[in-house]
Protein backbone atom coordinates (compact mmCIF):
# COMPACT_ATOMS: atom_id res chain seq x y z
CA UNK A 1 0.00 0.00 0.00
CA UNK A 2 2.86 2.28 0.85
CA UNK A 3 4.57 1.94 -2.24
CA UNK A 4 1.23 2.38 -4.41
CA UNK A 5 0.80 5.98 -2.21
CA UNK A 6 4.26 7.04 -3.18
CA UNK A 7 4.34 6.46 -6.73
CA UNK A 8 0.67 8.36 -6.63
CA UNK A 9 2.96 11.57 -5.04
CA UNK A 10 5.39 10.81 -7.18
CA UNK A 11 3.03 11.13 -10.52
CA UNK A 12 1.68 13.95 -9.28
CA UNK A 13 4.69 15.95 -8.53
CA UNK A 14 6.26 15.35 -11.49
CA UNK A 15 2.75 16.42 -13.45
CA UNK A 16 2.67 19.50 -11.42
CA UNK A 17 6.49 20.38 -12.04
CA UNK A 18 5.79 19.49 -16.25
CA UNK A 19 2.92 21.84 -16.01
CA UNK A 20 4.77 24.85 -14.50
CA UNK A 21 7.39 24.07 -16.98
CA UNK A 22 5.20 24.50 -19.68
CA UNK A 23 3.35 27.06 -18.77
CA UNK A 24 6.11 29.73 -20.18
CA UNK A 25 5.92 27.89 -23.58
CA UNK A 26 2.12 28.15 -23.48
CA UNK A 27 1.78 31.79 -23.01
CA UNK A 28 4.26 32.71 -25.80
CA UNK A 29 2.63 30.52 -28.24
CA UNK A 30 -0.66 30.51 -27.59
CA UNK A 31 -3.34 33.00 -29.68
CA UNK A 32 -4.92 34.37 -26.58
CA UNK A 33 -4.78 38.51 -26.63
CA UNK A 34 -1.50 40.06 -24.31
CA UNK A 35 -1.23 40.07 -20.91
CA UNK A 36 -0.81 43.86 -21.28
CA UNK A 37 -2.71 45.20 -23.97
CA UNK A 38 -0.73 48.23 -25.45
CA UNK A 39 -3.19 50.28 -27.11
CA UNK A 40 -4.33 51.67 -23.47
CA UNK A 41 -1.94 53.70 -21.06
CA UNK A 42 -0.09 52.09 -18.55
CA UNK A 43 -2.09 52.10 -14.84
CA UNK A 44 -1.25 54.53 -12.15
CA UNK A 45 0.90 51.91 -10.51
CA UNK A 46 2.80 50.45 -13.51
CA UNK A 47 3.81 54.05 -14.20
CA UNK A 48 5.00 54.74 -10.58
CA UNK A 49 7.07 50.96 -10.33
CA UNK A 50 8.65 51.72 -13.73
CA UNK A 51 11.56 53.47 -12.98
CA UNK A 52 12.30 51.54 -10.01
CA UNK A 53 12.41 47.82 -11.71
CA UNK A 54 15.87 48.16 -13.02
CA UNK A 55 17.81 49.91 -10.32
CA UNK A 56 20.03 47.30 -9.47
CA UNK A 57 21.23 47.24 -12.70
CA UNK A 58 24.96 48.04 -13.13
CA UNK A 59 25.26 46.88 -16.82
CA UNK A 60 23.68 49.35 -18.78
CA UNK A 61 23.40 52.71 -16.31
CA UNK A 62 20.32 55.05 -16.28
CA UNK A 63 18.92 55.86 -19.54
CA UNK A 64 19.93 59.02 -21.21
CA UNK A 65 16.95 59.84 -23.26
CA UNK A 66 13.98 61.61 -22.55
CA UNK A 67 10.44 59.84 -23.86
CA UNK A 68 7.23 61.26 -23.21
CA UNK A 69 4.63 60.08 -21.98
CA UNK A 70 1.57 59.14 -24.55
Amino acid sequence: MLMVRNAVLATGLVAFAAAGLYFPFYMATAGNKPVIDSSKPLSPQATFRGPYINTGSRDIGPDQGTHPKF
